[in-house]
């Protein structure tokens, strides 16, 4: 991200923003900010809040509380003209039956002021999500994978400056989500702002900023590492021993400076909770590896996102955690 952008206004800023249904709020005190060329995830569980939270960034809701600001202007009262930098894929697209995905595809870039030559731009897209083969296909002979791929296709073809997905990876292989992910990145590279829910926490692993969302409250926001570190308390390093592991060898790597936590985590192994700064890793790996003979390594552990994702919600107090993201 160039020196300019990371001094811009953001892209988008939730500011206290609620929203509610027949007397009911389904999303309370959200406060975060999103820095242009950036992704930001929303990740969180069927009902917490992230498709509301991405139709109020599109205008399609009204905030009961709070304001949402986006591109610099309040959405709801953003022009038609000023809509053309904006591309959102709903979980539910419109897309015609009895057209094939060309005409689909046409249709979207007539609707976004794509210029009549517009051709290659509609084949980039299509090889994008693969489609460049079915393009004489009827919508309504293509399969629900196929026409979540068109409807991508769809949301991207007059290039928006900021994108919002919701749940972009639903239903697709695993293979083809990796390539929608890295495609995602490489229009964030190039100055893009990308807003995408997702189910899949692993997802999280490919944001800049993540949203961790929960009975429609923002649980947490930041970069995935912070939110690691956050769930655990710090790092965490495995050090394996080649025999069976004693108190004495839990006291021992306790009295370690930067060392917060040790416990058993197997026979031979035990799980460092140490302070996120490199200093202290370091003095870590030097005092296991240099004093102890029966130690045969020591790891940095990733921990699992599932993990991650449960220990925020369960350590969450009453009251919601806004956030500001950093760029």
């Amino acid at each position: 991200m160039s020196d300019a952008t990371q001094g811009a206004q953001p892209a988008v800023t939730f500011d206290g923003v609620g929203k509610a249904f027949d007397d009911e709020w389904v999303l309370e005190d959200l406060s975060f900010s999103v820095p242009r060329g950036s992704i930001i995830g929303l990740i969180g569980p069927s009902g917490s809040g992230k498709t509301t939270t991405v139709r109020l960034m599109t205008g399609a809701y009204r905030p009961d509380a709070g304001t949402v600001d986006v591109l610099g202007a309040d959405p709801v009262a953003r022009r038609r003209h000023d809509r053309s930098m904006i591309g959102y894929l709903p979980q539910q697209p419109v897309l015609f039956d009895e057209l094939s995905l060309w005409e689909n595809l046409n249709f979207h870039a007539s609707l976004n002021g794509v210029g009549l030559r517009r051709k290659r731009r509609l084949l980039d897209v299509l090889e994008l999500v693969e489609l460049d083969g079915h393009r004489k296909k009827l919508v309504r002979e293509s399969s629900g994978g196929m026409q979540r791929r068109l409807a991508l296709a769809s949301t991207l073809v007059h290039a928006p400056n900021l994108v919002m997905l919701d749940e972009p990876t639903a239903g697709i292989d695993p293979i083809l989500r990796r390539r929608f992910w890295e495609h995602f990145r490489a229009l964030s590279d190039a100055g893009d702002t990308l807003v995408i829910s997702t189910q899949f926490v692993d997802e999280a692993t490919h944001c800049d900023t993540v949203g961790l969302l929960a009975d429609g409250r923002l649980v947490a926001v930041g970069a995935p590492d912070e939110l690691r570190r956050q769930a655990h308390g710090g790092d965490l390093i495995d050090v394996e021993y080649t025999r069976i592991v004693g108190s004495d060898d839990l006291r021992s790597c306790r009295d370690i400076a930067g060392v917060q936590r040790a416990d058993y985590h197997g026979d031979a192994t035990v799980r460092l909770v140490v302070d996120p700064d490199s200093d202290a890793r370091s003095r870590v790996f030097d005092s296991l590896v240099t004093t102890d003979p029966d130690i045969s390594g020591a790891v940095e552990i990733a921990p699992d996102w599932d993990d991650v994702f449960i220990r925020l919600v369960e350590s969450d107090t009453a009251e919601p955690t806004p956030g500001q993201v950093a760029s």
